[in-house]
C-alpha cells in the first residue's frame, strides 16, 4: 500500500511540469521494454496447515498497447519467467516459476505537462511451472484474477517516454503435494515496473 501511495504522489507531482505531453491518438500503438518486480503480499495463507511465505523476484518486462480511442488503450503485459522461493513454516521449502500475462484497459489522463498519468484495470492469467521441492511432487494450479494498474509516462522525446507503474494482481493458486491437496497459496502481489515506451 505504501508503494501505491508513493506512486500516486509521484504521478501527481510530476504532472505539474508545463511542457507538451506525448499525444495518445486512436490507432497508435506503443511498445515498452523494462524491468518489473513482483512482490507477493506478506501473508500467503496456509499450505499443509502451516503459514506460508513467498519471496519476490525481478524480471524483464514487455508491454504492447493499442489505442482504440484517443487516450484509451488495450495493453498486454508479458515478462520473462519469475522464480519464487516458497517457505512452509515447520515443513520445508520449494521454488516455482510463473508467467503472468495481463490484459488491461488503460486510460491515459490528458495533461498539458510532460507527464501523462494513467490508470487501468483488467484480467491476469498466471501459469505456474517447474515446481521444485525435496518434500515430494508439488503442483501449483494456474490462476485467473482481476488486475489494476496506475502510473505515469515521462516524455523524453517526440515518440519516447520513461514509464513508472504499479500493479495489483489477484493471484491465488491451489497446491497439491504428492497428488494430495494441501491448501491455497494467496500471492496477490504488488508489482513495480520501470520501462522505456516507444509510440509508433
Amino acid at each position: 500500500m505504501k508503494t501505491l501511495v508513493s506512486a500516486l504522489a509521484l504521478s501527481a507531482s510530476l504532472t505539474a511540469l508545463a511542457v507538451p505531453a506525448m499525444a495518445q491518438s486512436q490507432g497508435d500503438w506503443t511498445l515498452g521494454v523494462g524491468v518489473i518486480n513482483v512482490s507477493p503480499k506478506s501473508d500467503n495463507g496456509l499450505l499443509a496447515g502451516q503459514p506460508t511465505s513467498i519471496g519476490d523476484n525481478t524480471q524483464l518486462s514487455l508491454t504492447g498497447e493499442y489505442f482504440i480511442r484517443d487516450n484509451l488503450g488495450i495493453e498486454l503485459l508479458a515478462a520473462t519467467p519469475f522464480k519464487h522461493d516458497i517457505t512452509i513454516a515447520g515443513v520445508g521449502s520449494a521454488t516455482t516459476k510463473h508467467l503472468p500475462p495481463t490484459l488491461s484497459l488503460v486510460y491515459h489522463i490528458p495533461t498539458q505537462g510532460k507527464i501523462t498519468p494513467f490508470i487501468g484495470a483488467g484480467l491476469n492469467y498466471t501459469t505456474f511451472f517447474d515446481e521444485q521441492t525435496a518434500l515430494g511432487t508439488l503442483k501449483l494450479e494456474d490462476s485467473f484474477g482481476l488486475a489494476a494498474t496506475i502510473g505515469a509516462d515521462w516524455q523524453i522525446s517526440e515518440r519516447g517516454a520513461l514509464r513508472v507503474n504499479v500493479r495489483y494482481m489477484d493471484i491465488d493458486t491451489d497446491a497439491t503435494l504428492g497428488g494430495a491437496p494441501i491448501g491455497t497459496a494467496e500471492i496477490d502481489p504488488i508489482t513495480v515496473g520501470v520501462s522505456y515506451v516507444h509510440r509508433f
